[in-house]
C-alpha cells in the first residue's frame, strides 16, 4: 500500500528540495501550493467565493485573481487570512485525496504532500506520517538571501515563522534538520523515507 507522507516547515528549511529528493526515490509528489493556485483559476467555484468575500479589489481586469492585491489584504488582516483559508482549504483537500488515490492505484511506494499549512489545512489527517523540516536560522537566512530575497525581508520572514517549529514539533512524526552539508541533509531524508516504507510494510504484515 502506498505510504502517505506530509512534509512542512518554515520557508528556506528545505522542504521543496527534499520533495525533489523523494521524487527521485520513487515517490509521487503533490505540491499543495500549486493545487491551491489551481482552485482559484477562472471558472472555479472557489474563485467566485473569494471575489464574494473580498470584493472587486482582488479581481484583475482579465477575470483572474489579483494575487498581489489579495496578499496585501490578508497579510495585514489575520481575520481575512482565516476567511481566505476557509474558502481555499476545503477546495484543495478533495484534489489532494484524488492524487493520493491515483498514486495508490498506480502502486507508487509513496505519495508526498508538500504543504506549508499541512496541519492547519487538515492535510496531516490524510497522511500516515507528517515530517517537519527545520534548519538553523543562520542557514535559513542565507538560503533566502541566495534566492534573491532582500536581507531585511528574509529576516522578517524568519521572525514571522519563528514559532512554527516549536508549535508543530509535538505533532510531527519525524523532525528532519537540513542544516549542514547538502549530502548530509539528503542522507537524513533518504533514511527517513526508507524508515517510513519499512514501517508501512511492517504494519501491512501485522494486518495480514
Amino acid at each position: 500500500m502506498t505510504v502517505r507522507i506530509g512534509i512542512t516547515g518554515p520557508t528556506g528549511c528545505g522542504k521543496s528540495t527534499a520533495a525533489g529528493w523523494l521524487r527521485d526515490l520513487g515517490a509521487v509528489v503533490v505540491d499543495a501550493d500549486q493545487v491551491a493556485r489551481a482552485v482559484v483559476e477562472p471558472g472555479e467555484p472557489a474563485l467566485e467565493a473569494v471575489f464574494a468575500a473580498f470584493g472587486d479589489e482582488v479581481r484583475a481586469a482579465d477575470g483572474h485573481l489579483d494575487r498581489a492585491a489579495l496578499g496585501r489584504i490578508v497579510f495585514a488582516d489575520p481575520a481575512g487570512l482565516t476567511r481566505l483559508e476557509s474558502i481555499v482549504h476545503p477546495a484543495v483537500r478533495p484534489r489532494i485525496r484524488a492524487a493520493m488515490a491515483e498514486a495508490d492505484a498506480a502502486s507508487a511506494p509513496a505519495v508526498v504532500i508538500e504543504a506549508i499549512k499541512l496541519f492547519e489545512g487538515g492535510l496531516a489527517d490524510e497522511c500516515d506520517e507528517s515530517w517537519l523540516f527545520e534548519c538553523s536560522s543562520a542557514e535559513q537566512w542565507a538560503r533566502l538571501v541566495a534566492r534573491g530575497v532582500p536581507q531585511a525581508a528574509a529576516a522578517a520572514r524568519i521572525a514571522a515563522q519563528g514559532a512554527m517549529v516549536d508549535r508543530l514539533r509535538p505533532r510531527a512524526s519525524r523532525v528532519i534538520d537540513t542544516s549542514g552539508s547538502i549530502e548530509g541533509a539528503r542522507a537524513r531524508v533518504t533514511a527517513a523515507y526508507e524508515a517510513a516504507l519499512a514501517a508501512q510494510r511492517a504494519d501491512g504484515q501485522r494486518r495480514a
